[in-house]
């Protein structure tokens, strides 16, 4: 097992001031030019040639060219929303914000890379993998459809987690995130006025009583022990107080932990809205957008992690998780090509505390930042040594 790399001052600040930088400046998903070309100017400093792939994302290879490389993974992409945490590096792009964390991602990624390129001669390839689109479409696919694997035998990342308090790594094999399928259902009806019901057909009636009964896929379809989410997110339809819609439109996700769970909403959904609308007279229209598999860590490339963190950190600081998320990762992809992990880095706050990822206040302690970069440099260096 590799022993542990120690951290100065300096590359502390250095990751620190990566992540404001960014934190400033968020792009969302496929439109990380900026992103794209600061992670390129970087690795350009550190003497580590790169290249630009699927228009925003960027590969680098460090070590010698032959050999069976280790990956390492971060993704930069930030969300639609308006920043309101009060820092002094809040985003300067009106309605973007970096609040999941994937700045502090590039910053860890970066750092690991200047702790690998400073450790001399490596005992074989590290392939890092700067992914566009994480909370979008097509990041890890269109990545991997760049080659963004090939010749990669494992693949590491992280994820930072504000429910774990800084200094810990959550380790955790099998399923640890949930699949992620959205959806889209419309109806559409000859309308009418409404005071006069009986001349039409009304969507919004129809999508109320389906929102209602989707729930019972959950509640009376699923195995109750099986963890799943039906979500509807948004509902649009309607134009005026006298007016019975002609069109209404719901769009919602679904999440779960297994492929026969998955596959058993998804077809009630579609079941159930054209049950709803033939019931009413309607035209329906169901859209399935298929997002993400689970999340399966690997066992073998679990315990190698679990073994560098706690080497790193001592065993009481890398707990497993409680539960698996029903949240989504497209990590996931990479895991169905070759064995890898993901952690969770943590960063909990305990001044002047942030708002839940997603939230126009996140915002996560900064002293994760080297922990994450030794990790990751460290985990890179122990699965190589497996060769």
């Amino acid at each position: 097992m590799t022993t542990k790399i120690p951290i100065d001052r300096a590359l502390a600040d250095w990751m620190r001031e990566i992540r404001r930088q960014l934190h400033r400046h968020p792009e969302l998903s496929g439109a990380e030019h900026q992103t794209c070309r600061f992670i390129l100017a970087r690795l350009a400093e550190l003497g580590i040639p790169a290249r630009r792939v699927h228009q925003t994302g960027v590969l680098a290879d460090l070590g010698p060219e032959r050999g069976a490389a280790v990956a390492l993974r971060a993704d930069i992409d930030a969300l639609p929303i308006e920043e309101a945490t009060g820092l002094e590096f809040a985003s300067q792009n009106p309605g973007v914000m970096h609040a999941c964390g994937h700045d502090g991602h590039v910053a860890m990624l970066l750092g690991a890379a200047a702790l690998l390129q400073k450790s001399g001669r490596l005992p074989g390839p590290v392939r890092l993998i700067f992914q566009p689109a994480e909370e979008g479409d097509g990041g890890a696919p269109g990545m991997l459809a760049a080659g963004a694997l090939a010749g990669v035998k494992s693949i590491f990342s992280g994820h930072i987690d504000r429910h774990f308090p800084v200094g810990s790594i959550a380790v955790e094999p099998g399923i640890i995130c949930a699949s992620t399928d959205d959806f889209t259902i419309e109806f559409r009806g000859p309308g009418g006025h409404a005071a006069k019901p009986h001349e039409s057909a009304d969507c919004i009636v129809s999508a109320a009583a389906l929102i209602l009964h989707l729930q019972t896929l959950i509640s009376r379809t699923r195995d109750p022990v099986t963890p799943a989410v039906l979500t509807v997110g948004r509902i649009q339809g309607g134009s005026a107080a006298n007016v019975i819609a002609a069109e209404t439109a719901l769009s919602g996700t679904i999440r779960a932990l297994n492929s026969q769970t998955r596959q058993m909403l998804l077809h009630g959904l579609e079941k159930m809205a054209r049950a709803t609308a033939r019931s009413a007279g309607l035209k329906v229209e169901v859209a399935i957008r298929p997002g993400c598999p689970p999340v399966n860590n690997d066992p073998g490339a679990t315990a190698l992690a679990r073994q560098v963190a706690e080497r790193r950190l001592g065993a009481a600081k890398v707990p497993g998780l409680p539960a698996p998320s029903m949240g989504g990762e497209d990590f996931a992809f990479y895991l169905r090509e070759v064995p890898g992990c993901l952690v969770r880095f943590g960063a909990g706050k305990k001044q002047a505390p942030a708002g839940p990822a997603h939230s126009p206040t996140f915002d996560f302690n900064e002293k994760v930042l080297p922990i994450g970069a030794a990790f990751l440099a460290e985990v890179a260096l122990a699965a190589l040594a497996t060769n």
